[in-house]
């Protein structure tokens, strides 16, 4: 069996954005990009890549051939990659250069090397009900502040992605409630398969419904309860 890629939502995508840990996203991929940068420290191509950490650069790419944009110049009648920020690492001058290392091997937005995931198509807002505590807390997670009621603890997980498992959920949900395993996940009653995603499991994305009938999608972020399986073995 193929071992299922890791999903990023672009919040995560955006928190990596140093010289040191910088990540891009583009045409649906997410890259590490931070050993191009140390590999190049110093080198001013690498300015255009910087100005755009953390972003996605899908603009920059020819979602048919996967490849930087190109243009023929009017001038020399040639074509020529379309580098508007400027021209970046990997990317050949404009016409013969005694500097230029033409071998470079697959150049960065090519080489799998540097993927470390996908990028989510949709992501989504899911609120966990912890249904054994009941203590009030008040968390901060990726500048959403998280409010929990005084009677249950309700956590509103940052977004996640729509192509997760409730497995791969679980994993994001492990950092605020190390016990989370010795829970069963249930909605509206019904005991989730930890092996779907929320939509395989009738968890529906009505975002866009909403957003037509002019609706708060705040009022309507689905809820997963956490029933206690009085089992705190699982860390």
């Amino acid at each position: 069996m193929m071992e299922r890629p890791r999903y990023f939502t672009p919040s995560e995508v955006a928190s990596h954005c140093t010289s040191a840990d910088l990540w891009v996203s583009f045409l649906g991929r997410v890259c590490d990009l931070s050993p191009l940068m140390s590999r190049y420290q110093g080198d001013v191509l690498l300015l255009p890549i910087m100005e755009c950490a953390g972003k996605d650069i899908s603009s920059w790419f020819d979602p048919k051939t996967k490849d930087i944009l190109k243009f023929v110049d009017p001038l020399t009648c040639c074509e020529r990659y379309y580098t508007p920020r400027g021209r970046f690492v990997h990317v050949p001058p404009n016409g013969p250069c005694s500097d230029w290392d033409s071998d470079i091997g697959q150049p960065w937005w090519k080489d799998r090397r540097y993927e470390v995931g996908l990028l989510s198509a949709k992501t989504r807002w899911i609120r966990i009900l912890n249904t054994l505590t009941s203590q009030e807390q008040l968390l901060e997670v990726l500048d959403h502040v998280l409010r929990c009621s005084c009677l249950t603890e309700s956590l509103l997980v940052p977004q996640v992605c729509s192509e997760e498992t409730l497995e791969e959920i679980l994993q994001r949900f492990l950092r605020f409630n190390s016990h989370a395993r010795g829970y069963t996940w249930k909605h509206q009653g019904q005991i989730l398969d930890m092996r779907k995603t929320l939509a395989e499991n009738g968890i529906m994305d009505d975002d866009l419904e909403l957003d037509q009938l002019r609706l708060d999608r705040d009022i309507f972020i689905p809820t997963i309860l956490l029933d206690f399986n009085d089992d705190l073995t699982e860390g």
